[in-house]
């Protein structure tokens, strides 16, 4: 089997360094919409570097992912690459995220569960700097095919709405070349921008990124509830449910109770198709 979850488990953290600046974070918030209109106040606050602030989900993108990247190519994980699904996404934030940073990005193979006809893979990355940790980042990665082997499942985490309707809800259109532009921000998978290699892949065209739509729910749970203060966010977590096309709108509905708020995600123009579910953000 290429997985062997003992070894993958037991393997020795991988450290990198990492930089990132002003200029990485404002491509970044480009990349999720940010700018729309262009001189609003709440928007300049993602796009000029006098006002910026740091949405908490930058932490996915920051120093190109290598946490991901290291966590893939641990030992014990051989695997081919085009069976691989980003199955889900969390984020736990120690102290906000600075305009400007330097840090060490420490990753490994937290956990392996046997789902039958896939493996996960947990790949957890522990950022900190001089000052101290920055925030805790966890990919659930599926790689179809590499399961049966009789081992731990792994927790269901599921998440039941509140019975009733949504608290607020809102649209955000995905522009057409907005894959494009977000992958600019290291994720240069071609299946995001390559109609051909898209089409391989069982796709009529290009999808967006699912960390894309990761980062555009959260901005618009901050701008929407939280008030547009991103140091409010104390952890966001998702479960990739289904795929979004350039050029299609977002349905995000919200639920907002005491410190957290629950959302899903939807493609209003294939009838409300899923596309996040078991999302939440816990806030202050």
């Amino acid at each position: 089997m290429p997985i062997d979850p003992a070894k993958a488990v037991a393997a020795e953290p991988r450290s990198a360094e990492i930089s990132w600046d002003h200029k990485d974070v404002q491509l970044y918030h480009l990349g999720l919409g940010a700018g729309t209109p262009a001189t609003d106040p709440d928007e300049l606050r993602y796009t000029l570097e006098s006002r910026l602030h740091v949405l908490p989900s930058f932490a996915t993108v920051a120093g190109a992912g290598m946490g991901v990247v290291g966590g893939l190519s641990a030992p014990g994980v051989d695997i081919d690459l085009a069976a691989v699904l980003h199955g889900g996404q969390s984020v736990t934030l120690h102290r906000p995220v600075p305009v400007t940073g330097r840090a060490v990005t420490t990753s490994r193979v937290a956990a392996v569960h046997d789902k039958g006809k896939a493996a996960v893979l947990v790949l957890r990355s522990e950022v900190a700097d001089d000052d101290g940790p920055l925030w805790t980042s966890d990919a659930q990665i599926f790689v179809r095919g590499e399961g049966g082997w009789g081992g731990d499942r792994g927790p269901s985490e599921r998440l039941e709405l509140p019975d009733r309707e949504p608290d607020k809800t809102v649209e955000r259109p995905v522009r057409e070349e907005q894959a494009l532009l977000y992958r600019l921000s290291g994720d240069w998978n071609p299946l995001h921008a390559d109609p051909e290699f898209a089409a391989l892949a069982g796709f009529d065209r290009p999808i967006l990124h699912g960390l894309c739509t990761y980062g555009m729910t959260l901005k618009a749970v901050v701008d929407t509830v939280l008030g547009g203060d991103v140091a409010r966010v104390r952890s966001y977590r998702t479960r990739f449910a289904g795929i979004v096309f350039p050029g299609e709108t977002l349905r995000i509905r919200m639920w907002a109770d005491e410190g957290r708020v629950q959302a899903t995600v939807t493609a209003v123009e294939r009838e409300d198709a899923p596309v996040l579910a078991d999302t939440l953000v816990e806030h202050s």
